[in-house]
């Protein structure tokens, strides 16, 4: 909840400054990705100022800035092909809820465990996304379609059956302005520099291009959106959708901010319940879903942001526009608003750091790939499921390679050396290194099956890092085994925090004496040699004293 040391920071010089220019670098994305959503510029104007002043007083980060976003958009279209305008306000609504309960449940610090190329790949989906939506008004065509990539195809044939060339020089000309000059001075705002040049050529030029048209001239009052009770079950999955993108994309965005500016870092279960209570707020006034926006939040660090006053004022200056300059933006060109957009794509792309994965591992490039085609290709929550499915089988697949199964020389330091060297053409002892689980346990289990011309085996324990059911079963089918090859099979060093998986799966219980467990190698390796003695001489002979060096425990 909202702190008084909240504010502690504040600076006026630093803070209102940073504010303006973020406003306005806000301003045509908040228009334009209203547009893009479906719900309308207005739509996205009410979501920046609503949600960027709701997350930025209740949020865990003082330096973020929240409000309509290219991915949020991306998830919002297919929703408002189905359910229409006011099943997204109720979508927003229960991501809303969905992302209180993650906060108060303390859900925050699980998004360290998303990989990048997870990250990195939808981030590009995204992108490619953004990129060929605005292609039919940036081309002043209108075709529609349920996929992007056949929406765009469908735009460029019908350009080239009737070519138009002002929407596409005007998205042309705002897109090449915003990604060129903003690698010079990328502290100014370049985007309302080339959205007001492009507005006015076109009201000076009266060209016939489609604008943006009516807007709220204030906030609107705030009521619940009408949608069927008995149809709120359909929207549960696209809610949950919203909810994972929101939590995903603002908690990632509070680590960048986190990166660029110095002082106490974001607090990731309260960035969760300031997201949850601004998207639970901004569909009562008819705004979309709502996120942090990393490229908003880099241009208040860099400017200057000291503290949460800067974000506010963000918001502030939004709800003046709406107040005092509705008519000016009501003539902003839509094909304006699609370069906004498009520079946006071309923007979020790091090609730096994609070729750094690309050439980093194949594990790490297939990742990305992969989320990135099934973004594109299906949706952006079965790409972050199909990518982290994937880069699991990856880690799993590297650590498996750490397991290994050595075979290790017997203990010879006392007088009994050369009757320990004729026992111990019956004895083996291995190492276990590394987990034993799932992935890895079955090659053990292959090489421990080869063993043979032996009467006793010793396995080594205390280097095992993990134990799951698989490996745990594994060991068991291979004692037994052993055992019914005649083979005695003993245990040495196991780890407290290992045995309650092995009693519970029967690994103990698959030993032929329930003595055959020893809490060092030495014990088991002086006890093999007892029973080896039995097999291949009379054990009176061959017993050591009781004072002998393998009953000594130091070795593990």
């Amino acid at each position: 909840m909202p702190r008084r040391s909240d504010w502690a920071h504040a600076r006026l010089r630093r803070d209102l400054p940073a504010g303006v220019t973020v406003g306005l670098v806000a301003l045509p994305l908040a228009l334009g990705f209203g547009v893009s959503s479906g719900l309308g510029a207005g739509a996205g104007l009410i979501t920046a100022i609503v949600a960027g002043a709701l997350a930025t007083v209740f949020g865990g980060s003082r330096v973020q800035v929240s409000g309509p976003t290219g991915a949020m958009t991306v998830v919002l279209v297919p929703i408002v092909a189905a359910h229409g305008a006011d099943g997204v306000l109720v979508v927003g609504l229960l991501a809303g809820m969905i992302l209180l309960c993650l906060g108060f449940a303390g859900a925050g610090r699980f998004i360290r465990y998303v990989p990048v190329p997870v990250v990195e790949g939808f981030t590009l989906g995204i992108a490619i996304i953004i990129g060929l939506q605005q292609l039919p008004t940036a081309l002043g065509v209108e075709v529609r379609a349920d996929r992007v990539l056949v929406l765009a195809v469908r735009a460029v044939g019908a350009w080239f059956s009737s070519p138009t060339w002002a929407s596409l020089a005007l998205a042309a000309g705002v897109a090449t302005v915003m990604v060129v000059a903003s690698r010079y001075r990328p502290q100014l705002p370049w985007s309302v520099f080339a959205v007001a040049g492009a507005t006015g050529l076109t009201v000076a030029l009266d060209l016939d291009i489609a604008r943006i048209g009516s807007i709220p001239s204030g906030l609107p009052a705030p009521e619940l959106p009408h949608f069927p009770l008995a149809e709120l079950d359909t929207l549960l999955l696209p809610a949950v959708a919203v909810a994972t993108l929101a939590a995903l994309e603002s908690l990632l965005s509070a680590t960048v901010a986190d990166a660029m500016s110095v002082g106490r870092r974001h607090d990731p279960d309260r960035e969760l319940v300031g997201q949850g209570i601004a998207n639970l707020a901004a569909p009562l006034f008819g705004g979309i879903p709502a996120t942090a926006a990393i490229a908003r939040t880099a241009v208040n660090v860099r400017a200057g942001a000291a503290s949460r006053l800067s974000a506010l004022t963000h918001a502030v200056i939004l709800l003046a526009i709406v107040l005092f300059a509705a008519a000016l933006v009501e003539q902003i060109p839509l094909a304006a608003l699609a370069g906004v957009l498009i520079a946006t794509a071309v923007h979020m792309v790091r090609v730096s750091s994609l070729a750094s994965l690309l050439r980093a591992t194949r594990g790490d490039a297939a990742v990305l790939v992969i989320t990135a085609v099934a973004t594109v290709a299906a949706d952006l929550v079965t790409a972050v499921i199909l990518g982290l499915v994937v880069a699991g089988f990856v880690a799993l697949r590297e650590t498996a390679k750490t397991a290994r199964l050595d075979e290790v020389p017997l203990d010879e330091t006392d007088h009994w050396i050369e009757e320990h060297r004729l026992l111990d053409e019956h004895i083996v002892a291995y190492r276990l290194d590394g987990p034993l689980f799932f992935a890895a346990a079955h090659d053990f289990l292959l090489e421990l099956a080869e063993v043979s011309s032996t009467r006793v085996v010793v396995l080594r324990m205390s280097r095992i890092t993990t134990i799951d059911a698989t490996g745990a079963q594994v060991l068991a089918d291979t004692i037994t085994q052993l055992e019914r090859r005649g083979i005695t099979v003993l245990l040495s060093g196991v780890r407290p925090e290992h045995a309650t998986v092995l009693t519970h799966l029967g690994v103990y219980g698959r030993l032929a004496h329930e003595n055959h467990l020893f809490p060092s190698t030495p014990a088991a390796i002086a006890h093999a040699r007892v029973h080896a003695a039995r097999v291949v001489h009379d054990p009176a002979d061959l017993v050591p004293p009781p004072s002998s060096s393998a009953h000594d425990s130091s070795d593990k």
